[in-house]
Formats: C-alpha cells, sequence, structure tokens
C-alpha cells in the first residue's frame, strides 16, 4: 500500500514537472523565431545598405563627371567670352575706321560736289557763250606767235584741267563707292561673327545650366540615397541590439530550461532510486514471507511427523484415519530494478560520412562540428537522451533541424539534429532517449540524405562555442 502511494506521488510529480517547461519551451521556441526574423532584417538591411552605398559611388563618378563637363564647359565659355570681346573690339576699331571713312566720305562727296558746280557753273558758261568754246578762234587770235604759243599753252592747260578734273571726279566716285563697300562689308562681317559668337556662349550656357540641373537632381538624389542609407544603419544597429537582447534571452531561457530538466532528471533519479528502494524492500518482504512460509513449513512437516508418530502408535487399538494435506504457499516472484541508462546513445544507423573538425566540400575550408551519418532519406532517427525539445523547424542551413535540452548528473547539455526530412516532435516537448524525433532528410546546406548530429557542452548558442566532438559522448 505504501509502494503504490509512492509511486502515484513521484508520478504526480513528474507530470507537473513536465507541464511546466512546456511553456517555457514555447517561449524559447518563439525568442528563437524572433532571433532568426532579426537575423534575416539584419541580412536584408546589409542587403539594403550595400545598393544604397553602390548607388552612392555610382552618383559620386556621375558627379566627377558632370564636374568635368563643366569646368570644359566653364573653359569654352571663357574662351568664348574672350573671343567675343576681341571681335568687339575689332568692332570698335572698325567702327573707328568707319568714322575716319566716313569723314574721308564726307569730304570726297564735298570734292566731288565743288566740281560737280564747278562743271556746272562752265556748262552754265558755255551756254550764255552761245555753244562750246572755239578754241581754234583763240588760237587764230593771237598777235604773235609768241602769243599764240602762249594761247596754245593756255587752252592746253584749261583741256587738261578740265580731263584731270572728270578723272579726278570719276576716281573720288569709285573710291567713295569702294570705301562705302568695304566699310559696310566688313562691318556686316564683324557682326555677323560677333552673333555667332554670342550664339555660340548662349548654347554653352544653356548646357552649362543642363548640366548644373543635372547636379542638382543628383545632388539630391545623393541626400536622399544617404538619408536612406542612415536610415537603414540606424535600423540595422536596432536589430543587432535587438538580436543582442534576444540572444541574451535565449541563454536564459536555455538555462532555465536546463535547470527545468536537471531538476526533472533529479526527480527521475529519485523515483527510480525510490522504485529500487521499493523493490527492494518488496524483495525483502518477500523474502522474509519465504523464511516464514519455509519456517511455517518446518513446523507444519514437525507437526505432521509428530502426528505421523502418534498415529503410528495408536493404530495399534484404532483404525486407521487419513489426515488431510496442507500445501506449501505459493512463491511470489519480484521484478528486477531497472538500470540506468548510457549517457548518449547513437542517434541514427548508418555510415559515418564526415568526422568533427576541419573539411572541404567544395566551398572551401571550414569547420564541421558535428557528426554526419548517412543513411537513406526516411530512416528513424531517435533521441541521444532524454529532455525537452527546446527548437523544432527549419534553420537556414541546417534545414529542417531539432535542438533538444538534457540535464545529467546536474550538467547541462544539447543536442542537434539537422537536415530532416520530417520532423515528428515540437517545441516544449518531453522526450526520452530513443523516442523518435523526426526522419533522415537532406533539407538545407546539404550534399546527400544523412543526420548532421551535434552535442554542446551547456545550452546551445548561435556561435555553437561549445560544441564537442560526438564521439566521445557514446
Amino acid at each position: 500500500m505504501i509502494s503504490k502511494w509512492m509511486v502515484t506521488s513521484l508520478s504526480s510529480v513528474l507530470a507537473l514537472s513536465i507541464l511546466i517547461p512546456t511553456a517555457n519551451a514555447d517561449t524559447l521556441s518563439e525568442l528563437e523565431q524572433k532571433q532568426q526574423e532579426t537575423q534575416q532584417q539584419q541580412s536584408e538591411l546589409n542587403a539594403g545598405i550595400n545598393e544604397k552605398a553602390g548607388q552612392i559611388t555610382q552618383n559620386v563618378s556621375k558627379l566627377e563627371q558632370l564636374a568635368s563637363k563643366i569646368a570644359d564647359l566653364n573653359t569654352q565659355i571663357n574662351d568664348t567670352e574672350a573671343n567675343i570681346n576681341n571681335v568687339q573690339a575689332e568692332i570698335d576699331q572698325t567702327k573707328i575706321e568707319i568714322d575716319e571713312l566716313k569723314k574721308s566720305i564726307v569730304e570726297l562727296e564735298r570734292k566731288i560736289e565743288e566740281r560737280t558746280q564747278l562743271l556746272k557753273e562752265r556748262a552754265r558758261a558755255i551756254q550764255l557763250s552761245g555753244g562750246s568754246v572755239d578754241y581754234m578762234d583763240v588760237l587764230l587770235g593771237a598777235n604773235s606767235f609768241v602769243d599764240f604759243i602762249d594761247r596754245f599753252s593756255a587752252v592746253n592747260t584749261l583741256i587738261e584741267a578740265d580731263r584731270e578734273i572728270m578723272r579726278e571726279q570719276a576716281a573720288d566716285k569709285e573710291l567713295l563707292a569702294e570705301q562705302k563697300e568695304q566699310v559696310e562689308s566688313k562691318l556686316a562681317e564683324q557682326e555677323l561673327r560677333r552673333s555667332e559668337l554670342v550664339g555660340l556662349k548662349a548654347s554653352l550656357g544653356s548646357k552649362k545650366t543642363e548640366q548644373a540641373g543635372f547636379v542638382r537632381n543628383l545632388e539630391t538624389e545623393q541626400q536622399r540615397l544617404a538619408t536612406e542609407k542612415s536610415g537603414l544603419e540606424n535600423k540595422r544597429t536596432e536589430a543587432i541590439a535587438i538580436s543582442a537582447d534576444l540572444e541574451k534571452q535565449i541563454m536564459n531561457e536555455q538555462a532555465r530550461l536546463a535547470e527545468i530538466a536537471r531538476k526533472a532528471e533529479e526527480e527521475r533519479q529519485r523515483k527510480i532510486a525510490a522504485e529500487k528502494a521499493a523493490a527492494e524492500a518488496r524483495a525483502q518482504a518477500q523474502a522474509q514471507a519465504d523464511a516464514t512460509a519455509k519456517e511455517e513449513a518446518r513446523a507444519q512437516a514437525a507437526r505432521e511427523a509428530q502426528a505421523k508418530t502418534s498415529a503410528k502408535a495408536e493404530t495399534a487399538s484404532k483404525p486407521k484415519v487419513s489426515s488431510p494435506v496442507v500445501s506449501a504457499p505459493e512463491k511470489v516472484e519480484t521484478a528486477p530494478a531497472p538500470s540506468s541508462s548510457a549517457m548518449f546513445i547513437r542517434p541514427v544507423s548508418g555510415r559515418y560520412s564526415s568526422g568533427f573538425g576541419g573539411r572541404d566540400i567544395g566551398d572551401g575550408a571550414e569547420s564541421h562540428l558535428g557528426q554526419d551519418i548517412a543513411n537513406v532519406t526516411g530512416t528513424p532517427i531517435s533521441a541521444a537522451a532524454s529532455g525537452y525539445v527546446s527548437f523544432a523547424g527549419n534553420m537556414g542551413g541546417y534545414g529542417n533541424v531539432v535542438i533538444l535540452t538534457h540535464s545529467i548528473n546536474g550538467q547541462s547539455y544539447a543536442t542537434v539534429y539537422g537536415h530532416m526530412s520530417a520532423i515528428n516532435v515540437s517545441a516544449g516537448q518531453a522526450v526520452s532517449q530513443g523516442q523518435n524525433v523526426g526522419l533522415v532528410g537532406s533539407t538545407g546546406r546539404s550534399t546527400g540524405p544523412h543526420l548532421h548530429f551535434e552535442v554542446h557542452i551547456g545550452s546551445w548558442n548561435g556561435a555553437r562555442s561549445n560544441a564537442v566532438d560526438p564521439m566521445n559522448y557514446f
């Protein structure tokens, strides 16, 4: 009766201890899920920051190119302005020359006008004299040869003067026309050149304004990208802080779970000890009962022997009377006490394909922090020891993974089962050694179907700094 009550009480306590960490393990699973989400967010933020940095670098290159183009345009504008100034100086000089030519033209026009008036007067004189002058009458009217010579010389002089006037008049008119044409042509040419240079300057100024607009747009874009990059960096800082805080919470929660598992293990050991004590008590009671039964059997045999002796003495005078037969009490068999389990068992059958330590599977040298056991997809995977499920789900390169937390002889451990094709337990669940937790697969970063098995002294952490070679614990 006492043994039954003890077993019932211990079972109730153990059931209660199993129920308590379930909620805690759910909390741990939520924290680890949040940490994965935060790490994913960090990865996305890093990608965004790198993208913004690349765009900023491209904009800097574009700004440098635009700055070089603007510098070239400024040089061209300065050269054009210098040319415009030179042409303007030439135009100004031409205007001075024009003014001089205008003065010359005025003088020529005055001379031409005077000659014209002189010719008009001579014409009127001829008309008033009744016709053209008869130079022969002048010559024939000479009084002497000397007078003839004088008259002939005077006539020649008059005739030559008239001819000279006509030649000068024609030359001056021609020179006047040439000077007017030269001045007008030179002025038109310089004005056209100046107009072209002014147009070129306006075009260069327009290009410069356009390039300046591009620069302003790029600078605005640069400022926007820098602001967005700064915002992403702030978010990344926040995410890192949140991740660090979640890491602390996870470690604290894992420590609490390990403590609960340790207490549950102690309770289980106490239960085993109690059951063993009860079994020993039952065995002792049974042994005592057996001894008593044997003693009673001996006493009964003695009584039967005495009765037989008395019966023989009475047989001579009394008829034989058959005595009742007393059978010995049935012996009760006791169950042997259970033996304690090994520390860890091999979680799956198969071939060891990759050991603990350095290796290279095609992506360069890396540190392999577990043992790979190859087998076909769907091979059952067992818990290496009793404990609690601290994580069950997908975790990046691990693929589908289960993490168990154990407490053995006062020390907490964590075991990891990666690349599963199926998960058969859930976070917070209590599991016993040898219980099926999933099936062999090739999910995550895997080169073929196998179990990736890890052992950690203490709680599992993202850095896996406490991983040890599982081969030392089988």
